[in-house]
């Protein structure tokens, strides 16, 4: 059984800072993050263990008792910012930079006189952040809710979730578009860059790989769009948190595993599953060396 790294897997720039900005902020005072700072468990007792506190973007401020609250890398909306910031708390902003290129592309739309559309996962705490201040949007993941948008709406601006697979987003926009022959679509590209590094890696990983191990967050976005697409692609795919989560018979028809991971996941949890794997692969070794032996007596 061959081990094969992703050529892009793990940790984005916009998370690795969000974490760092925020243990730096608790060092100094006490800090409430307002949700979950990235979608990964294993970051979470990181940040448990330097005494950051979680609470809700729904929190009183007075159920806050930190000094000092944190918006997450995922980003909120203006108008949820400008509340806090009038609370008296201290209020720090970990949103990733492409996050708020997303939020700014879909304010410039709706300002050129657009109807804002965002394709994304409507729970999603970064889509809920985007369309807070536009109530007006249509959020939409599928083709059958094309449907969901208003036919008098001929004037259509597109902007995704950051995470979206590249592909689907781009389907969806040609089919909006087909919807409103005589109308006009405008689509900004936000899908970030790591996230189509780490698509794209998946594509050339599952071409060479039976079995793929995607590494993240059970509610990763980003982690789930990868083992879904690398089951699309005919590899057998398995989803864990950390190492702990593998099972030797998982591999036991595997001869060549690919190993990825989300943009919350770090790399010291990337190389424990690898390493892992190849153990897996001398037990493997070891149980096929019995057999023949057993075989031969």
């Amino acid at each position: 059984m061959k081990i094969h790294l992703a050529s892009h897997y793990g940790m984005c720039f916009g998370v690795r800072d969000a974490i760092a900005q925020t243990q730096e902020i608790a060092e100094i005072q006490s800090a409430t993050v307002l949700g979950e700072l990235v979608h990964n468990p294993v970051v979470q007792k990181k940040l448990d263990a330097a005494g950051v506190a979680i609470g809700s973007l729904d929190s009183k401020p007075q159920e806050i008792k930190s000094e000092a609250v944190v918006f997450t890398a995922h980003g909120v909306a203006d108008s949820v910012r400008n509340s806090w910031a009038e609370t008296g708390k201290k209020v720090f902003d970990t949103t990733c930079p492409l996050v708020k290129k997303a939020h700014r592309s879909l304010e410039c739309l709706v300002l050129a006189g657009f109807k804002p559309v965002v394709i994304g996962t409507r729970d999603h705490v970064e889509v809920r952040g985007l369309i807070t201040d536009f109530p007006e949007s249509i959020v939409i993941i599928d083709e059958s809710e094309i449907a969901n948008i208003p036919g008098d709406w001929q004037k259509i601006g597109v902007v995704s979730q950051t995470t979206q697979p590249v592909s689907h987003v781009e389907n969806l926009v040609g089919k909006i578009g087909e919807s409103r022959p005589e109308g006009e679509v405008k689509f900004i590209d936000t899908v970030c860059k790591p996230t189509k590094n780490r698509q794209q890696a998946l594509n050339e990983l599952a071409s060479q790989c039976d079995t793929v191990v995607v590494v993240g967050g059970n509610n990763s976005n980003n982690t789930r769009q990868l083992a879904n697409r690398a089951s699309d692609l005919g590899a057998v795919a398995f989803q864990v948190e950390t190492a702990d989560d593998l099972k030797l018979a998982w591999f036991a028809e595997s001869q060549h595993v690919g190993v990825t991971a989300g943009t919350s996941t770090l790399e010291e949890t990337v190389q424990e599953v690898v390493a892992q794997l190849e153990e897996f692969t001398k037990e493997k070794r070891r149980l096929m060396l019995f057999d023949s032996l057993k075989a031969i007596a």
